[in-house]
């Protein structure tokens, strides 16, 4: 199911406190952290090359999406990896989550990677049913106590 009009924002003084205010479910909160620590972690981790735009439906902020965007050091030196990804718990189960991962996907490509790594904490309600559906494979490796997966992007 495509959601339509779903596309990715620069966060701004002027929607910052609204993206800031998106949650996930209970349940789902001890997979992903907080916008609000999302965006402090960032800014401690510039050498990480943090890459985060706010997800909207029309003009309403509806999820997050963070990546470290070819880090120069470090475990995923040079590779693309999707560090947080959420939608707020009312917008879930309307395909916005695939959507905006679509779009994360094609400018990833566009910047010549061929492929976009992420990683997940098991457990019960994790999001590896949700990752596995759009195309991730476990790459083997555990990150922190984390699954590591990878989508590999067909050649063109």
């Amino acid at each position: 199911m495509r959601s339509p009009d779903v596309h990715l924002r620069e966060i701004t003084d002027d929607n910052r406190d609204a993206v800031r205010a998106l949650h996930v479910r209970k349940r789902q909160k001890q997979f992903v952290a907080s916008v609000s620590k999302s965006l402090k972690e960032a800014a401690k981790k510039p050498d990480s090359n943090p890459w985060y735009r706010a997800v909207y439906r029309g003009d309403e902020p509806v999820g997050f999406v963070m990546l470290s965007w070819k880090p120069p050091a470090g475990l995923y030196e040079g590779r693309h990896f999707l560090w947080r990804f959420l939608v707020d718990k009312r917008y879930q189960g309307r395909g916005i989550g695939r959507e905006a991962l679509t779009q994360v996907v094609a400018l990833v490509r566009a910047d010549g990677a061929t492929e976009l790594l992420t990683s997940y904490w098991p457990g019960d309600g994790e999001p590896w049913p949700f990752y596995k559906k759009f195309g991730f494979e476990p790459t083997g490796e555990i990150d922190d106590g984390e699954i590591v997966l990878r989508l590999t992007f067909p050649t063109q």
